[in-house]
This record gives C-alpha cells, sequence and structure tokens, in this order.
C-alpha cells in the first residue's frame, strides 16, 4: 500500500478516497444550488472600461499592424488592402457573426464608412492570411499587456460546431468530427484570455497548446482551477510543482504520487476553502456562454488553418469585452 506522509498524517489510497467523498458531501450541501449576489452597480462602472477599449480599437489596430515589416517588396499586382484594413476588416466579420457573403452585402451598406467593398471570397481568404494572423496575435498580445496578469487563471475547454444542427453542450458525443475544441485560460483578475490552443483532436490536446502559448508570451501560472476531465497525474505534472491547482480527483485513484500529495494536502487543511477555489472556475464556462453568445458558436471554415484563425479570434474578441466584477 502507497503512503505519504502529510505532517502526522499518513495519506494512503483509502485515505485519499475519503476526502474525494468528503468533497461530494460538501459539494451537494454547500455548494449545489448556491448563489452569489452580483454587484451590478459595480457592473455597470466597469463596462466603461470596455467602452474605451472599443473606442480605442484603431488604435490597437495601427499598433498591431506597424510592427509588422509591410514594405517588403511583393511579386505581382498590389494588395487591394493595406493591413490595417485587412485586420479591421476580419475583426468586424466575426464581430457581427457574418457569414463572407453576408459581410459583402453589409459592406455595400457601410461603404461610407469603410471606403471599400470586397468580395465574399476576399473576406474568406482573410482568415489564411499570414499578415492577419500575425497582427491578430500582435492584437492578443497589446490587450494583455494594456491590462497585466495575475498569475490567477481558471481553465476550461469547450467546443465549437462546425455545422449549425450541433450544439457542443447538449451533445452527449462531445468528441467527434462534428467540434473543433479549445481551450482557454481565463485571469481572474482581469477577465482575459491569456492562453488559448485549438485541436480537431481532442480538449486534452488543446488544453496542451495553451500551456505552450503560455511559455511562449512569457506568462507564469500561479494557481489555476480545472475541471475533473484534466484531473490526472501526467496533467499536474505538466503544470509542474511551483503552480497551485485546484483539481477534484477522480473515484478510484490508481496512483496517488507526490504530484496528488500537493492537492491533497490543500483538502485536508480546509475542504470548504478548497471547494470555494475550486468553483471560481465557473468563470471559464461563463466566458464560453458569453463568447458564443456575442460572437457565434459555429465555425463555418472548412481549411484547418482557415478555422484555427475564426478559433483564435475569439480570445481575442473575448479580451476586448473582458472586464472583472467577482460576485459576493
Amino acid at each position: 500500500m502507497l503512503s505519504f506522509h502529510n505532517g502526522n498524517m499518513i495519506i494512503t489510497r483509502k485515505r485519499a478516497q475519503e476526502l474525494v467523498e468528503v468533497l461530494d458531501v460538501l459539494r451537494e450541501e454547500f455548494f449545489k444550488d448556491r448563489k452569489q449576489k452580483y454587484p451590478y452597480n459595480e457592473w455597470e462602472k466597469k463596462r466603461e472600461i470596455v467602452k474605451e477599449r472599443l473606442r480605442s480599437l484603431p488604435a490597437y489596430v495601427k499598433q498591431a499592424a506597424e510592427t509588422i515589416n509591410k514594405d517588403e517588396e511583393r511579386n505581382g499586382r498590389p494588395q487591394k488592402l493595406d493591413l490595417e484594413k485587412k485586420l479591421t476588416l476580419f475583426l468586424f466579420t466575426r464581430w457581427l457573426c457574418k457569414t463572407n457573403r453576408g459581410m459583402e452585402e453589409a459592406l455595400e451598406l457601410f461603404q461610407p464608412l469603410f471606403g471599400f467593398d470586397v468580395s465574399y471570397k476576399y473576406i474568406e481568404r482573410l482568415y489564411s492570411d499570414e499578415e492577419v494572423k500575425l497582427a491578430l496575435h500582435n492584437l492578443f498580445i497589446l490587450l494583455l499587456r494594456g491590462e497585466g496578469t495575475t498569475g490567477n487563471f481558471s481553465g476550461d475547454g469547450t467546443g465549437f460546431s462546425i455545422k449549425v444542427e450541433h450544439h457542443y453542450r447538449s451533445d452527449p458525443k462531445k468528441h467527434d468530427k462534428k467540434y473543433l475544441y479549445f481551450f482557454a485560460l481565463i485571469d481572474l483578475g482581469t477577465g482575459m484570455y491569456v492562453g488559448c490552443g485549438f485541436s480537431k483532436v481532442s480538449e486534452m490536446d488543446a488544453f496542451k497548446k495553451a500551456l505552450l502559448m503560455l511559455k511562449k508570451i512569457g506568462i507564469d501560472v500561479d494557481v489555476v482551477r480545472l475541471d475533473k476531465y484534466y484531473s490526472s497525474k501526467k496533467v499536474l505534472e505538466l503544470l509542474g510543482k511551483k503552480v497551485s491547482v485546484f483539481v477534484i480527483p477522480k473515484k478510484g485513484m490508481a496512483n496517488i504520487g507526490f504530484a496528488w500529495l500537493r492537492v491533497l494536502r490543500k483538502i485536508i487543511e480546509d475542504p470548504f476553502v478548497f471547494l470555494s477555489e475550486y468553483f471560481l472556475r465557473n468563470n471559464s464556462e461563463s466566458g464560453f456562454s458569453s463568447d458564443k453568445g456575442r460572437f457565434g458558436r459555429t465555425i463555418r471554415q472548412r481549411r484547418e488553418d482557415r478555422q484555427e484563425q475564426a478559433v483564435f479570434s475569439y480570445a481575442v474578441l473575448h479580451n476586448f469585452h473582458a472586464f472583472k466584477v467577482m460576485p459576493r
């Protein structure tokens, strides 16, 4: 029998299972129907942050585009639109939840505002335009720099349907080719997504890509809450010893190990506090629900690179609308 010492207490597999059962009881008694009072007055005040950020969109777009070398010599005919206009057009297409043909028609209506019109095929090609891809990434970084990061995160995965008739949340068969998987880490201090990943394989694959993105842009994770789907020794080892993880252990744990010991200690210290921290991950679910309500839940693109660009745009648009008000 494997056992580990936690001060004066020995943690065995049996003891670990008992701790999981304690969490189940507390969850049922105190958290199942728990309602928190939302501070709407504070919410209204912080909406001004979003309005100011949206008013600054042209400045953000200009800054995101100017860091890319647009002056290199090109073969063939000149581009119809410069990078700023292409990025603006792409963002508005995603914001308005328009199909490419729908956006082509909208441009006819808003032609005096945009000053140009393009075909639906041109709009579709923006999803695989390398300059737009780089500028969109720059925009994501600029938004994060403007707010900063706290290291206090929540993470979860979701799926986007590639067919209108399929709904990820209510579909019992989530893991098939009908969906594109997306994982995002949300900063509980700012409400912004700090890292995300896309996969056609699984939520776990998207999770690993999100961690890789964090590493590339230099963001450290101090605390993270994860859904039970990510409750595994491999995930804990992937996050590392320095990260404080709040995740519910699965029943019938076959191997405790030192990675799980850090989680079990927190449960022993105060299971109620542990669950209170764990349920802050609901911010992730709320974020996905809000994003899909605003920007749609279906990805219409067929090429994988264009699908990835469409999914990543959710993270950028989310951050334009993000602010944090903690329920009480």
